[in-house]
């Protein structure tokens, strides 16, 4: 009886740490989720956002990056290169 307690409490616990970190949520499609399709020499990146069931399209304007379209379910968007800040660089 005792280790059918455990095994619910483990169970519980893996789909809560799954839902807080948010890769659950990703993976089965609830909430957007956004990935790198293209880097450029300089640094800037092209990144597909697709929108989620529960969650829209990421806005990823206060990132500084700026929209370039739509295709399909996902909206493309342009990021500026990351600044180094490592001393010495």
């Amino acid at each position: 009886m005792l280790i059918r307690i455990v095994i619910a409490a483990l169970l519980i616990f893996a789909v809560m740490v799954g839902i807080k970190d948010g890769r659950l949520t990703r993976q089965i499609g609830l909430s957007g989720s956004c990935r790198v399709v293209q880097t450029a020499v300089d640094g800037t990146q092209l990144d597909a956002c697709r929108g989620g069931k529960l969650a829209g399209r990421p806005d990823l304007s206060s990132k500084s990056c700026t929209s370039t379209g739509f295709s399909g379910a996902f909206e493309y968007w342009r990021c500026p290169a990351a600044v180094d800040s490592r001393p010495g660089s």
